[in-house]
């Protein structure tokens, strides 16, 4: 079933979106697999970010929620994690300040007293039919946003992670198969998926598994407010599942990472794709 047309401007929010993401609120059920952690992510206000900090909190884990300025969805996502009994730390900050980057990692440490579990998700895009309307500016802020906030952030938590720790970064279907109009936005999740399987090597001697994960069109905020509304109606509709994914239907996989469970599973990327292959 297609989507209304609609659009926002960015970063949206989950509240004006028709219909709205389903991130796991009346559904998802913890049963302690991620009990005693502490994980930092990205972009967790809305999105595949909240529905996993959701299902992390559910699974025993306390929180740091790193986002831009919505702060009407960060303080639902919040309410979510409380309502599971599990603390949620809010830090409003553009990732694509270092300096920024650092001090999320900081934070958590102070806040929770260590950390396991680092998850860049957060990530801007824009459309546009032809490189000579990309502007400059807009080019180097995708890079910083999506990737380069990655490197910072890793670079600042490996001090303080233990063996077992888990690092997951958030690419994409579009790494493989990129639609010429998302072009920063591809290169960026290419570089994060290359990026996480250096690190699983580099980091492995320290106990230390990374993985990413690949999503095909999920309905995020992230959609209607950087697409045209013509392609938001008919988003999702080209995978084999004909639909897009919701939110909820990926934190199982976050989860499963993030878990001792998948102790060695590292250097990894899992495809949750509605059926379209990743190579």
């Amino acid at each position: 079933m297609a989507q209304p047309r609609q659009q926002q401007t960015p970063p949206g929010l989950t509240s004006a979106m028709t219909p709205r993401p389903d991130h796991g609120e009346e559904s998802y059920r913890g049963s302690g697999r991620l009990t005693g952690k502490a994980a930092v992510i990205t972009g967790g206000d809305s999105g595949i970010g909240r529905a996993v900090a959701i299902a992390y909190a559910r699974e025993g884990a306390d929180v740091l929620i790193s986002y831009l300025d919505e702060h009407e969805d960060a303080r639902e996502t919040q309410r979510w994690v409380e309502d599971a009994g599990r603390t949620c730390v809010l830090v409003p900050g553009d990732v694509a300040d270092p300096e920024h980057c650092r001090s999320l990692i900081g934070t958590a440490v102070e806040a929770f007293g260590r950390l396991d579990i680092l998850v860049n998700n957060a990530a801007f895009q824009m459309t546009h039919d032809s490189v000579e309307d990309i502007p400059d500016e807009e080019w180097d802020r995708t890079l910083a946003i999506n990737l380069s906030a990655f490197f910072h952030l890793t670079k600042a938590a490996v001090p303080h992670l233990r063996p077992g720790a888990s690092i997951i970064g958030t690419t994409s279907v579009n790494s493989d198969a990129p639609p010429p109009q998302l072009l920063p936005y591809n290169v960026t999740k290419a570089g994060i998926a290359n990026m996480a399987g250096s690190l699983a090597q580099m980091l492995g001697a320290q106990g230390i598994r990374v993985n990413s994960v690949a999503p095909g069109p999920i309905w995020t905020p992230l959609i209607p407010s950087t697409m045209p509304p013509e392609q938001v109606a008919e988003f999702g509709a080209q995978v084999p599942l004909g639909r897009p994914g919701q939110p909820a239907e990926l934190a199982a996989v976050y989860v499963m990472l993030a878990s001792d469970e998948a102790s060695y599973v590292s250097g990894a990327r899992v495809a949750v794709t509605g059926g379209q292959p990743i190579l």
